[in-house]
């Protein structure tokens, strides 16, 4: 099953994406229907109306997320490209709320920086309540997925040893376009970005060092994760600070992150203000 969060005229709405459009399945958000102990068979039986969705109608697919947890250094290529041994625990920081944009929202290079770089990126998306949960009850707590790219100004990121001044500004982070329930991804899903078409990174999420159920299991030994919350599980290699010189975005480019199985996110960039 795949869900989606639509802007509408009376606020959000939720819907079922099918071969033959949207299905409405009522007001309120993907995170709020995931607050239901009941919402997949909810989400799933509902049978509202088909609706026509444009591309700009797609919001966040979790707008108001209560915690954005990413993880870096978590694909092999990429911990090799940046000259990382392997760790033995995941890295940890957050993003917030305001830094979310819509699937197909403009990406506006902040005027603060020119070094905004790319980073593709699976995201779980949290179903029920948990803590301290073994990895058994970590995989049962996933609602399913979602693509995140972690728009980075990696010349605020390395200001000092955190990282969190580079990844977290506001309105830059894409996410969606739709949440697919976890039987419709496949293990070794392709995860793809490109920038005006030139393919940047290029992996399976096989190449995780530390996959879903590891992570849900970490994050929620130290806080609760309550549903709607989500993990972005790291970048693969092909981002543009590792590359020889650094390439960075610039505006008039276009962003394009894929997931096999979820979608894809089409980020137009464009000039931020002076």
């Amino acid at each position: 099953m795949k869900l989606a969060t639509v802007r509408a005229e009376d606020g959000f709405r939720v819907v079922r994406v099918e071969r033959d459009g949207y299905v409405d399945v009522g007001p309120g958000d993907v995170g709020e229907l995931l607050g239901r102990e009941d919402w997949q068979s909810f989400a799933a039986m509902t049978d509202g109306p088909v609706v026509h969705v444009s591309p700009e109608q797609l919001a966040p697919v979790i707008p108001q997320p209560g915690k954005i947890i990413c993880v870096g250094l978590n694909y092999r290529t990429h911990i090799t490209e940046m000259g990382r041994d392997l760790p033995q625990y995941p890295t940890l920081f957050a993003k917030y709320p305001e830094a979310l944009i819509g699937p197909n929202d403009a990406l506006v290079l902040p005027a603060e920086s020119d070094s905004i770089d790319w980073e593709a990126e699976l995201t779980v998306v949290v179903g029920r309540t948990v803590r301290r949960a073994d990895r058994k009850t970590a995989a049962a707590a996933i609602a399913g997925y979602t693509i995140l790219n972690d728009i980075t100004a990696r010349d605020w990121q390395f200001r000092t040893r955190e990282w969190l001044q580079g990844k977290t500004w506001e309105a830059t982070t894409p996410l969606g376009p739709y949440l697919v329930t976890p039987d419709e991804l496949r293990p070794d899903a392709e995860i793809s970005c490109t920038v005006d078409d030139e393919v940047m990174q290029k992996s399976t999420i096989a190449d995780l060092v530390f996959d879903a159920a590891d992570l849900v299991s970490y994050v929620s030994t130290m806080i609760t994760l309550n549903p709607g919350d989500l993990i972005a599980t790291g970048t693969t290699g092909g981002v543009g600070h590792a590359r020889k010189p650094p390439r960075y975005l610039r505006a008039g480019q276009r962003v394009v992150t894929r997931i096999e199985g979820i979608g894809e996110l089409v980020t137009p960039v464009v000039g931020g203000a002076s």
